[in-house]
């Protein structure tokens, strides 16, 4: 690209677009930045060991409620089914339970505040409960998902499960392209490896169902590298403490030899995927278009909308550099929260996961917004804040978008 032409691009934005700084509820400009890349694991399309470990479809029996919707408290309300949607009725209460098509829901056992407002139910006789965990699915089996493919290795399903897609290669070459589908509704609650101190080597704080990272500046690290201990991984700037041992999980239409006894992985959260085209782009985001290396990164929505462009300053992995580039909000993350958060795509390949996987440096973010657009108190406000304990009139969300980042 010529100079000319940068200088047109530079001159649109400046004539087009507001620059916005994203600060945290405290004012703080500094957040985290880190990275994530594409994996690509082995399998095959059957049951063959060592490929043992399904890699599931969205199951057909998963519901959905708005949690907007639903009324305030914990008590058991009755709810009607229409398809996949599950509406509370009015009026109603667990004595009319008797009635066709009526179901008890347990509002103190649900899950409200993932950022596309859905909660994600099940059927059990006349009572709709949270979809099944990871350690139910595991140890029970999802017979209403399709399996799309096996894998022989549970801890690197669990890392494209937090990628949110990778590309799974069969023993003929074949290359299966996977992306995220859905999500139980289960809270994103990874096993934190621990250093010699005792202290979480990657911290993080807890708001809610929500996990924040912190930036462990300083932080010892006992000389461990994610990338050759086995008994952790780095992935999406957290330290995680893997299962010493993974055993065999149930398959749908199988019999188990013995007890399918699980990953042995505690975090209750778990991927759903689709197959994707084999384009040759990278893979899809959360916003529905590829993802460019080098230039797409993953927010939390309800402080950087998805399809805007932000510019991000940080440091490169390993050697410290600044590193300084436009970027386009275009994918999320169930580890992605925090106002002044980005996860930085590097596309996929070797080099990729090693520089994802070494990523985790301060850095701060701009959001550029058309002028003239609305932005969420932005103008009244002198605190910047992705919505909570600073003032009644900010929204949840900069700018609403449904299904990324819903306000109540």
């Amino acid at each position: 690209m010529g100079r000319n032409n940068d200088v047109a691009i530079r001159n649109f934005f400046e004539r087009e677009f507001s620059a916005y700084q994203i600060r945290d509820d405290d004012r703080r400009p500094d957040g985290v930045v880190t990275g994530y890349f594409e994996p690509e694991i082995a399998g095959s399309r059957q049951y063959e060991p060592p490929n043992i470990y399904p890699v599931y479809a969205q199951p057909q029996d998963m519901l959905f409620a708005d949690a907007r919707k639903l009324p305030a408290g914990n008590g058991v309300v009755a709810a009607r089914v229409k398809g996949r949607n599950v509406a509370v009725q009015g009026g109603l209460s667990t004595r009319d339970m008797g009635a066709p098509g009526l179901y008890a829901l347990d509002l103190s056992s649900i899950t409200r505040d993932t950022l596309d407002r859905k909660v994600r139910l099940r059927i059990e006789g006349n009572r709709l409960l949270p979809y099944f965990t990871r350690e139910e699915i595991e140890t029970k089996g999802a017979p209403n998902a399709k399996v799309l493919a096996f894998v022989s290795s549970a801890t690197a399903l669990y890392e494209m499960q937090i990628q949110g897609s990778g590309r799974i290669r069969l023993n003929n070459g074949e290359v299966i392209r996977v992306a995220y589908a859905e999500q139980n509704g289960q809270p994103f609650r990874p096993s934190l490896a621990q250093s010699a101190s005792g202290k979480a080597r990657s911290p993080v704080k807890v708001r809610g169902s929500s996990i924040e990272l912190e930036l462990d500046d300083g932080d010892e690290d006992d000389g461990v590298d994610g990338d050759t201990d086995v008994s952790v991984i780095r992935t999406r700037g957290f330290t995680l403490a893997l299962p010493k041992t993974s055993g065999a999980v149930m398959v749908p239409g199988r019999r188990n030899a013995g007890k399918a006894t699980g990953s042995g992985i505690k975090d209750p959260s778990y991927v759903f995927f689709k197959e994707a085209s084999a384009m040759a782009g990278g893979p899809v985001g959360a916003f529905g278009v590829p993802l460019s290396a080098g230039r797409s990164i993953a927010v939390d929505p309800r402080s950087t909308p998805l399809g805007y462009p932000v510019f991000v300053s940080t440091r490169a992995p390993g050697s410290g550099a600044p590193m300084r580039r436009l970027t386009i909000a275009q994918d999320t993350g169930g580890a992605i929260r925090g106002a002044v958060r980005a996860d930085y795509f590097f596309g996929n390949g070797q080099q990729a996961a090693t520089q994802a996987r070494r990523m985790k440096e301060r850095g701060q973010l701009w959001i550029l917004l058309p002028r003239g657009l609305a932005v969420a108190a932005a103008a009244s406000s002198t605190i910047r804040t992705r919505g909570g304990a600073v003032g009644a009139d900010l929204p949840e969300c900069l700018v609403p978008a449904e299904d990324s980042c819903v306000n109540d």
